[in-house]
């Protein structure tokens, strides 16, 4: 009986060995597919990001009697009307401070040369460079390629966003029947799998979709306050370009562990050009920041923390990063966290099917 069952499995795995050996050899049949896949993917992402983020909206309005078609329109509305605010009251600003720092890119290295040279020829500081003159050429090469590595990355964002014409056309509409149809998916998927598992499958789809959203709701949650607290104390400081650091630093911060060092890079860049003095107080705004967020407003708002552990976390991001760049970045925990349930289940099934095995061979020598 074992040995039988072995053969089966060792038959599953020879014939899915062979399936994708076979598929790799007409892997130009589905590049079609591949080119459709590439164009949909970054609107299907951020639908799916803005439907867990507006479905518990879509829900209160329905238990207050609101047809589900009609609470989405008003959100669409009322999404509207932000953009208009925003475009109103924060868009000049902000458009004033990117105008600006493109025109002063130029002057950012030297300003830099310039503070390290100040550093260097200060009395009090100068046993610290002693015997390292290229100190500030090389810091001036690292900022350079800092530069480009920026410049170069937002190239590749855009490449990504290639159609921004079709991102704009095809997320409303996505978004629309995720919001209204999305209840139904479960159910479907449910029906793929033997009745025999139709119960572990309903509870580790329900698992999933209370992960995602969890993790997609209170990540927004955070990062948006995280950000509004940054702009205050760059605000108080009197940090330059406070604004678009700030809101640079809301998307950075979505990048788990390694985001909010990005996000610090540009910040104290910007304080040390103004002063060194400038650049602790940067420092101390984002640790500020930072514990706050994590120590009062994460347990607040998480209940509890991901079941993930850190160093986990951030070879999931580089490895994630290493195969599908930024978008790779941005959804390779929420990616991990589905795969995890799902083997965790998958285990958990074999488990148990083998425990009734045994207990079954034991009842039957007895």
């Amino acid at each position: 009986m074992q040995q039988s069952k072995y053969f089966r499995t060792s038959l599953a795995i020879i014939a899915f060995l062979t399936i994708l050996y076979l598929g790799s050899k007409v892997i130009f049949l589905f590049r079609p597919l591949l080119a459709i896949i590439n164009l949909l993917i970054v609107p299907m992402m951020l639908s799916g990001f803005m439907y867990y983020l507006l479905r518990p909206v879509v829900k209160f309005m329905e238990k207050k009697k609101i047809p589900r078609a009609l609470a989405i329109l008003l959100i669409y509305l009322v999404i509207a009307g932000l953009f208009v605010l925003f475009w109103i009251l924060v868009w000049p600003t902000l458009r004033e401070q990117i105008q600006n720092f493109i025109d002063n890119t130029p002057y950012l290295v030297q300003g830099l040369q310039n503070q390290f040279t100040q550093l260097q020829n200060d009395p009090s500081l100068s046993r610290f460079f002693q015997g390292d003159t290229n100190l500030t050429a090389r810091i001036s090469d690292y900022v350079n390629d800092a530069i480009a590595w920026v410049t170069n990355s937002f190239t590749n964002l855009i490449g990504v966003v290639s159609s921004i014409v079709v991102v704009i056309a095809t997320l409303p509409i996505i978004l629309y029947y995720m919001l209204k149809d999305g209840h139904k998916l479960s159910p479907i998927l449910q029906g793929l799998i033997p009745k025999k598992f139709r119960k572990e499958g309903q509870e580790m789809f329900k698992e999933i979709d209370g992960a995602l959203s969890s993790f997609i709701v209170t990540r927004v949650l955070l990062n948006v306050v995280l950000g509004i607290m940054l702009y205050i104390g760059f605000l108080i400081i009197g940090l330059p370009y406070a604004l678009l650091l700030a809101l640079i630093s809301i998307p950075l911060n979505f990048i788990p562990y390694v985001g909010s060092l990005l996000a610090s890079v540009p910040v104290v860049i910007v304080g040390f050009i103004e002063s060194p003095s400038m650049a602790v107080w940067s420092v101390v705004i984002i640790l500020v920041a930072q514990q706050i967020q994590d120590n009062v407003l994460s347990p607040i708002i998480y209940g509890k923390s991901l079941d993930v552990h850190p160093l986990t976390t951030v070879v999931i991001v580089l490895v994630g990063g290493d195969f599908f760049g930024l978008i790779g970045v941005l959804i390779a925990l929420p990616v991990y966290m589905i795969v995890k349930i799902i083997f965790l289940r998958i285990y958990e099934i074999i488990v148990t099917e083998r425990e009734d095995e045994v207990k079954v061979i034991k009842e039957e020598q007895l």
